[in-house]
């Protein structure tokens, strides 16, 4: 098997050695930096979150992606993930040509709903618009791709008549996941355009998602049954972290991911994360923390189990310090990818 193994951060507000938050403007100029050395020893993606609250520093992830280009040669540029309900298709395809002509071949986006909704109220959206809001913006993204003429009418923007978007692409087309949470109709709904999917499985054991990559590709196959022998491909976006042990890792990780999650369970009424909750995800879910040698194992299994073509470990976790991240994306790039692919081909 085959697989691309990737990076995904939201920009997490960090810590300073005294354990204050370090400055946004910090945070992404960090960010840049993390990329510049996860492409450098080989990783194959990274993607940015976007978000609009004080505890994530991005949220203009293709502005950090263009930063990001201008200082790599390989890796996919991508975002984890675009909140297309509260944005423009037309504006997001014109930004993210844009990062392809900075780094052809590079660009991609995964469209989402969002599990944060800040910025429906910021932009003036209603939040009883959510679903119809991301399947209208959806269509319409989807009619742009191929960067012909398009004319297009639907009830939350304004109609297209004839109309083309600027700069074009080399393939004609921006790479495209769909982002999934885990519902039925979001995984037909990625099948129905034709876009990979991209599972976020951030809790539970990773094979209870399987009836979901197979619901995704039976759908293919009957909504598409011209174009049955071809695969699209499924990814998973699930968080970790690697230290050299797996003591070491889980010690520094539990504060950070404990702060993390505590501060959204007071939004969402969540009970406080505790040490037991931690030490079960990632002994038997979907936390990736560990060793090299655990992650690798523990990502490999996933792999197999679910028939995936690509894992995006989401590294960043709460206020972890920058050092701990560059250590996390060294050991990823240099002992993790290596080891899963030694146990794929194995």
């Amino acid at each position: 098997m085959t697989v691309q193994l990737g990076l995904d951060t939201f920009g997490d507000v960090s810590s300073d050695a005294t354990g204050a938050p370090v400055p946004h403007a910090q945070v992404i100029r960090d960010l840049v930096e993390q990329a510049v050395l996860a492409d450098g020893i080989g990783v194959d993606a990274i993607g940015i979150g976007e978000h609009h609250r004080d505890d994530y520093a991005v949220s203009a992830p293709d502005i950090v992606l263009a930063a990001i280009a201008s200082r790599t040669e390989r890796i996919l540029l991508g975002t984890a993930v675009t909140v297309l309900s509260s944005d423009d298709p037309v504006r997001v395809y014109e930004r993210f040509a844009t990062l392809d002509a900075l780094a052809p071949g590079r660009a991609e986006v995964t469209m989402g709903r969002g599990s944060f909704t800040e910025s429906f109220p910021l932009f003036g959206l209603d939040l009883g618009d959510y679903e119809r809001l991301f399947e209208e913006k959806l269509d319409l993204w989807a009619a742009l791709q191929g960067e012909g003429e398009v004319s297009w009418e639907g009830s939350v923007r304004g109609p297209l008549q004839g109309a083309r978007v600027f700069p074009t692409t080399a393939a004609g087309r921006i790479p495209t996941w769909i982002g999934v949470g885990g519902s039925p109709e979001s995984v037909v709904r990625a099948a129905s355009y034709r876009f990979p999917m991209m599972l976020a499985i951030i809790g539970g054991e990773p094979g209870r998602f399987a009836p979901y990559v197979d619901l995704y590709h039976r759908a293919l196959r009957e909504l598409h049954p011209e174009r049955a022998d071809e695969r699209l491909p499924v990814g998973v976006h699930s968080p970790g972290f690697v230290a050299d042990t797996d003591d070491e890792a889980r010690e520094l990780l539990f504060p950070h991911f404990k702060a993390n999650r505590d501060r959204i369970g007071r939004e969402r009424g969540w009970g406080p994360a505790t040490r037991a909750q931690f030490d079960a995800e990632a002994d038997a879910g979907s936390l990736y923390v560990g060793s090299p040698e655990t992650v690798a194992q523990k990502i490999a299994a996933t792999v197999r189990t679910l028939g995936i073509d690509r894992f995006d470990l989401k590294y960043s976790n709460g206020p972890q310090p920058h050092a701990e991240l560059l250590r996390c994306i060294e050991l990823y790039g240099t002992q993790v990818a290596p080891r899963v692919r030694e146990l794929l081909a194995d």
